[in-house]
Formats: structure tokens, C-alpha cells, sequence
């Protein structure tokens, strides 16, 4: 369970304050996923650099399972925008890279790794560099890396806005056939409604500068591979645009 609570951040810069995040609450249930969709500006980056640990000067609770955020205590996940890749590490070596910071060694980790990469599609790359993969399978490498740390809460910062629309796509499903399997607490931001709507069991729209929550939506279509091609799908997308001009609007 991540519980946020009155959690507010201000930056300062030139002697004033600018605020990020006001009286955020939420409570985000073990083992789901939630996609947060906001205006720019409005703090979403923030709230990922807050319970990744990055930023801990707040006002507020913020707890991960009844506990203050420790990343050196808990197993964490981040998936930037650029993927995070090493370009100077091979395919198995930037997989294996977040199980050896925390641990200092592969700890048995082989035979999962195999697994991940197999799933992935990645079965065959294991000694290529970033450099001689396509966007789709670097993003593919990222999500290994991640995976294979089985981490207590996974934070993902707009991961696949760099990929063309077809391969958003076909990325998106590979996510959520590995995410089935793993059931991870995951925490994704993303300016797509579409992709809210295909990968979040919770939608939460944040309000503009600073950041609240306005809306929290439970979505009954999550985890359908084929939810595109269903009616239901494109009306859950009118519909979730409507919240949101109507309320970056006011």
C-alpha cells in the first residue's frame, strides 16, 4: 500500500517558493497499478521523485507499506523517459544493473533473468549494446531491469512516449503480460489518455500548478490485451477527456 497524505512540495529558486504538489492524498493499493494524467507542470514528475526517494525535503506523509520511503531499505523501480540505459553495458549487463546495486551481486538471479528476457523478446541480445537496438527494444531492456529487481513499488515517468504509436502499442502489451505475472505496485505518468485508460486500474487526473488530485477513477477495463477494439474502450476515452478539459479548463 502506498499512502500519501497532505503531501506538499515547494521548490525555491531566487529566493522565492513555487509549489509543485498541494495536499496530495492517496492511497494506492498493493499489487495494482495506477496512471496519473495531469497538465504540464502540474507536479507529476515530482510525485514519482518523491516516493523514488530522489526528493525528501516535504510536507506530508508518505509511506510504502506502513514505512517512511527508504530506497535503501526498499526495492524500488524507476523507468525514465530515456529508459536509463548504459550504453557502454550489453543488454545482460544493464539487465542485471539493478540487482547488483542493491545487492552487490546477480543473488541468484539468473534463471529469472533468462525467464524476463524470454518474455521480453530479448532471448539473442544479450551481448548487443543500446546503441544497436530499435527504441522499442531498449524500452524492452529497461522493463527487464526493472522486473528482475522485483521491486516493492515500480515508478514508471512517461516510458514509452519516445516510441512511435504502433510500437507504444505493442510495448504496452508486453508490459502488461509480464506485469500479470509479477503483479508489481506500480505507479505510471503518462500524458496519453489511452494509455491511462489501457494500463491503469486506478486514473487519478491532477488539477494544474500546484498539483492536487482532482478525480480518482476505478477502471473496469484494465488488463483486457484486445480493450482497444472494444466500444467500451473508446467511450471510456471520450469520457476521461471530457474530466480532463473540464477541469484543466476551470
Amino acid at each position: 500500500m502506498i499512502t500519501l497524505q497532505n503531501l506538499s512540495v515547494g521548490y525555491r529558486s531566487g529566493g522565492e517558493t513555487f509549489q509543485a504538489l498541494a495536499q496530495v492524498n492517496l492511497e494506492l493499493p498493493t499489487g495494482k497499478t495506477c496512471a496519473i494524467i495531469g497538465p504540464s507542470g502540474c507536479g507529476k514528475s515530482t510525485l514519482l521523485k518523491v516516493l523514488a526517494g530522489i526528493i525528501t525535503e516535504y510536507e506530508g506523509l508518505v509511506e510504502l507499506d506502513g514505512k517512511p520511503i527508504r530506497p535503501e531499505c526498499q526495492k524500488i523501480g524507476f523507468i525514465p523517459q530515456n529508459y536509463g540505459l548504459l550504453p557502454w553495458k550489453t543488454v545482460a549487463g544493464n539487465a542485471r544493473l539493478g540487482v547488483k546495486i542493491k545487492y552487490g551481486c546477480l543473488s541468484g538471479e539468473g534463471e529469472n533473468m533468462e525467464q524476463l528476457l524470454a518474455q521480453l523478446g530479448l532471448l539473442g541480445l544479450e551481448n548487443r549494446y543500446p546503441g544497436e537496438l530499435s527504441g522499442g527494444q531498449q524500452q524492452r531492456v529497461s522493463l527487464a531491469r526493472s522486473f528482475l529487481l522485483q521491486p516493492d513499488v515500480l515508478l514508471m515517468d512517461e516510458p514509452f512516449s519516445a516510441l512511435d504509436a504502433m510500437t507504444r502499442e505493442d510495448i504496452q502489451k508486453v508490459f502488461l503480460r509480464v506485469w500479470k505475472q509479477h503483479a508489481v505496485s506500480t505507479v505510471l505518468v503518462t500524458h496519453h489518455v489511452e494509455e491511462a485508460v489501457y494500463l491503469g486500474q486506478q486514473i487519478i487526473i491532477l488539477s494544474g500548478c500546484p498539483g492536487t488530485v482532482s478525480k480518482i477513477i476505478d477502471n473496469p477495463l484494465f488488463g483486457l490485451e484486445e480493450a482497444r477494439d472494444q466500444p467500451e474502450f473508446f467511450q471510456m476515452c471520450l469520457k476521461l477527456r471530457k474530466m480532463i478539459k473540464e477541469d484543466w479548463s476551470a
